[in-house]
């Protein structure tokens, strides 16, 4: 009895260990969400328009031409900042990338998204995933499904579709068991049509940024541009509504 006792107490060193483990889980979560409050707070998001862009495009262009490697670099580390704390920029930044860097600005934009959405999927999958579980409701138990089945095809249609906000689509396989290599896979060619179709729209922005005007952004909602995204994404489901229709074939069979 008395060593029975002894196997089932709880050793002291054993949960001190523990909970400096489970504190861990939490600090890069905290990091992104105090990250995204002082950008807001602090009133950073009042100098991220466009007109700041048009008034300052003379000196960045300089800069990017002369210090071209350079400004690659600056703005892929920047771009994974603004993706990791889900700072509501990434677009016009992409926009003002193709303007200022040309099309290498699509190689960099998918570099920094990538890690930015691998950050934010990892701090997802740390803590969310579990304490959202056991809240879930039918919608989330079924995405769940869909995704720990076909995880690959659905996250590649929601990346080629731009319809869910992108740290949305960053968190949101954290509640399957998706892992890490498939969601920078599916990421990084997901966003690969769609950074093209913008840095493309940004290099026509180039010439208004240099008069110091402002550019329309209404062309972006335009179906030349919306609907061969919405056709790439719907071709990214195929794979799943075949297999759907071949089970319940199976299914069919007496």
């Amino acid at each position: 009895m008395w060593r029975a006792g002894m196997n089932n107490s709880t050793d002291p060193k054993q949960t001190d260990a523990v909970k400096p483990s489970q504190g861990r889980r939490y600090i890069l979560p905290s990091v992104l969400v105090l990250g995204l409050a002082v950008f807001f707070l602090s009133g950073a998001h009042e100098f991220v328009t466009w007109q700041a862009v048009a008034d300052h495009y003379g000196a960045l262009q300089g800069y990017a031409n002369e210090h071209l490697w350079r400004s690659y670099i600056i703005f892929t580390l920047a771009y994974g900042v603004v993706v990791a704390f889900s700072l509501p920029v990434a677009l016009p930044m992409t926009l003002a990338g193709g303007a200022i860097l040309g099309w290498p600005a699509v190689i960099l934009v998918i570099i920094g998204a990538t890690a930015g959405a691998s950050v934010v999927f990892i701090a997802a999958k740390s803590i969310f995933a579990d304490v959202l579980r056991t809240k879930a409701g039918p919608f989330l138990a079924r995405l769940e499904v869909g995704f720990s089945e076909n995880a690959f095809s659905y996250l590649l249609a929601l990346r080629l579709i731009p319809a869910a906000p992108f740290w949305v689509v960053n968190i949101v396989p954290a509640f399957s068991r998706m892992q890490l290599v498939p969601f920078l896979l599916a990421t990084c060619i997901g966003i690969a049509p769609g950074t093209a179709v913008f840095i493309s729209v940004g290099r026509g922005f180039d010439h208004i940024l240099a008069s110091g005007t402002t550019p329309d952004l209404a062309v972006l909602t335009t179906a030349p541009i919306l609907l061969p995204l919405a056709a790439l994404g719907a071709l990214a489901l195929l794979p799943i509504a075949y297999r759907r229709i071949m089970k319940n074939r199976k299914g069919a069979r007496p």
